[in-house]
């Protein structure tokens, strides 16, 4: 039987080779928001994984927007000369599509890395002061983020907008508008963290509002055959949050918009999140938006298996599955799932030799 994960899919006006996504995953190891050989040689192995799309990191539109001070970023002449020249590399040597994800922390900003604990830095200790729809922090302890006026949203909107004008420029395959894991779209549209009491607040209407308005100026300044999608997380995972019913009605609104995909996620907004937390525990989320909507979905969450994902694909749950942590883990994962599968993956010709005996028809020739 034919893999229905090994088979292609079409986003606008690019044809993917298969079903796998590499997740954009933070590697907190920008200079200045500029591109670094980290990302040079983490980027370089990625695109010989033999997945479908590769996403870079969780880039953010200014330097206020960035979770660390490692972040990657896209808001000047050089930080798009730095990943410039990373994607031109890249692209000597593979012909995976490349995929960015734009984004912005808000209140969950200015933080450590990772490896040095993640704790939110005050403005006065080495952070910067942090935005968001509403004054609430993210977490008791954190300081309070100053609460965005109009002003602030346009400028921020505008931010979205040059970012996205940047990756084109740099030969993007796909852009990713970030309205997930409790960064400042997310924190727009959940009344947990927006308690506004103006045209961005209040109602579901009110509280889409913004983010649909950055996704309308995003999808305007880029061709109309470009893919452009978005990460939502489908339930914030706290009772009276933003949950799976509100985000069908958003996904259906981004599809008025042109909105060429969505990638579901959840959580991320609370410290306070009840999650249960098992193999592909998000893909009922994905499942469902498909069916209310019709829309392109990835599926992301504990997908480690390669019957797995195939199990997802081949019976609609979602059309496209993401690895994070386990790609990591992992870089040739797609090679072992098409061994698997009875599939062939796209290799660079330098590792044609390594084929085992085994599965000598692997890789495309």
């Amino acid at each position: 039987m034919i893999s229905k994960l090994f088979s292609p899919i079409t986003l606008g006006n690019l044809v993917l080779d298969n079903r796998i996504v590499i997740s954009p995953m933070c590697q907190y190891s920008a200079e200045n928001g500029q591109a670094t050989d980290w990302h040079l040689i983490h980027l370089g192995h990625l695109a010989m994984s033999g997945a479908g799309l590769l996403f870079i990191e969780a880039t953010a539109i200014a330097p206020e927007g960035r979770i660390s001070a490692g972040d990657l970023g896209l808001w000047s002449d050089l930080t798009e000369m730095a990943l410039a020249r990373v994607i031109q590399a890249v692209r000597q040597y593979s012909s995976m599509p490349i995929a960015i994800q734009l984004a912005h922390a808000g209140r969950k900003a200015s933080t450590k890395v990772p490896w040095e604990g993640g704790q939110s830095i005050a403005k006065g200790n080495g952070g910067w002061q942090t935005v968001s729809p509403s004054i609430l922090p993210y977490a008791s302890g954190d300081p309070h983020p100053h609460a965005l006026d109009a002003t602030d949203l346009q400028r921020i909107c505008q931010d979205f907008v040059s970012a996205a004008q940047r990756a084109h420029r740099l030969g993007v395959d796909v852009i990713e508008l970030h309205a997930a894991h409790g960064y400042l779209l997310h924190q727009l549209l959940s009344p947990l963290s927006n308690v506004r009491n103006d045209q961005f607040g209040g109602s579901l209407e009110n509280r889409m509002r913004f983010p649909l308005e950055v996704f309308e100026a995003i999808r305007s300044v880029v061709p109309e055959e470009s893919p452009v999608g978005i990460r939502i997380s489908a339930t914030d995972w706290v009772e009276g949050g933003w949950d799976i019913e509100q985000s069908v009605v958003f996904v259906k609104e981004l599809q008025r918009r042109g909105c060429t995909f969505v990638d579901v996620s959840s959580g991320g907004l609370s410290p306070l999140q009840q999650i249960s937390i098992e193999p592909g525990y998000q893909v009922r989320f994905a499942e469902k938006i498909r069916q209310e909507t019709g829309l392109t979905t990835i599926a992301v969450g504990l997908i480690t298996e390669p019957e797995q994902a195939e199990t997802i694909i081949a019976t609609g749950q979602a059309d496209m599955v993401a690895l994070a942590r386990g790609m990591l883990y992992d870089p040739r994962w797609p090679w072992h799932a098409a061994a698997k599968l009875g599939a062939q993956v796209i290799a660079p010709k330098q590792y044609w030799r390594s084929q085992p005996q085994a599965f000598k028809t692997l890789f495309k020739q």
